[in-house]
């Protein structure tokens, strides 16, 4: 979910800039210009349509012509003006107002923002080049995510790779765990019994066979099988899959702990963090999935 999309007019008029990093559902923040938050209601949901996960950041920002600070606004000078020549006229010989005080009079000079006057279709125009800058953006986004999953994709279907040759190695040291239950057993009856009368053959056959019983990791094994199997069917769909594959990872989990636990040999428990330490990895991976 990693991406990064810039699209400006000529001149970097407008500039529209997406980043998206890794998230488990989708976080969009919008960043607009002074003035047209407005359209915050329009441009989220062409994101949330495009964009299924990841933290989201979209900046758009305005170059805006530099204007003088204060400026004369005409309305309040004429009608300044014209109170001044009525007093005047009233009052004959008053000298006329000197410029710097009828500028200091209140209303005549303001700021430059102050006195721009609202032009609808102007205002419509700009929305509308905002909404298509951010259109572009978000589809550029998009295969830019969708070029990183392409690469993602490769990294996955090695690490289940890694986790299925894993399993098979421990299938093969698991089916030796029986024989190791029974010498181990018969050592330490050996060892308690000294020179007394052996435990029966049948008894020491039930004991060996609860043992086996209990340590038993066919199904875990098993279970891993189907879940790789069923995380690269996800990985075949190729989109919308991050909340499944976050899932079953957390299954994959599952078994490798109760492998690890039923582990009656070092060679079995090895592997069994091995197949964690990869887990692990493939939940990192997946965490990028949308």
């Amino acid at each position: 979910m990693t991406g990064f999309a810039r699209v400006a007019e000529p001149g970097d008029a407008l500039v529209v800039e997406i980043r998206s990093v890794n998230g488990r559902g989708l976080d969009l923040k919008l960043r607009l210009p002074s003035g047209l938050d407005r359209l915050e209601a329009t441009l989220r949901p062409l994101a949330e349509r495009a964009l299924g996960r990841g933290n989201v950041t979209a900046t758009i920002s305005r170059k805006r012509e530099e204007r003088p600070g204060l400026v004369v606004d005409p309305v309040a000078l004429g009608a300044m003006l014209s109170a001044i020549e009525a007093i005047r006229v009233r009052l004959p010989g008053t000298p006329p107002p000197r410029a710097e005080a009828v500028l200091a009079l209140p209303g005549v000079l303001s700021r430059a923002d102050a006195v721009d006057q609202a032009d609808p279709v102007a205002d419509q125009a700009l929305e509308q080049s905002i909404i298509g800058l951010f259109e572009r953006a978000v589809a550029a986004l998009t295969l830019s995510r969708r070029a990183e999953g392409v690469r993602l994709a490769a990294i996955l279907a090695a690490t289940l790779d890694r986790v299925e040759d894993l399993t098979l190695q421990a299938r093969r040291v698991a089916a030796a765990q029986p024989a190791l239950h029974q010498a181990r057993l018969q050592q330490a009856l050996a060892s308690l019994l000294g020179g007394a009368e052996p435990v029966a053959p049948e008894r020491l056959a039930q004991e060996i066979a609860l043992l086996a019983g209990k340590s038993d990791v066919t199904e875990e094994l098993d279970r891993l099988d189907a879940h790789c199997a069923a995380a690269r069917a996800l990985l075949a769909e190729a989109r919308g899959v991050g909340r499944r594959l976050d899932f079953l990872v957390q299954e994959f989990n599952r078994e490798a702990n109760t492998l690890c636990s039923k582990s009656a040999s070092l060679p079995l428990t090895t592997l069994g963090l091995e197949l964690k330490a990869a887990i692990e990895q493939l939940r990192e991976q997946v965490a990028n999935v949308e």
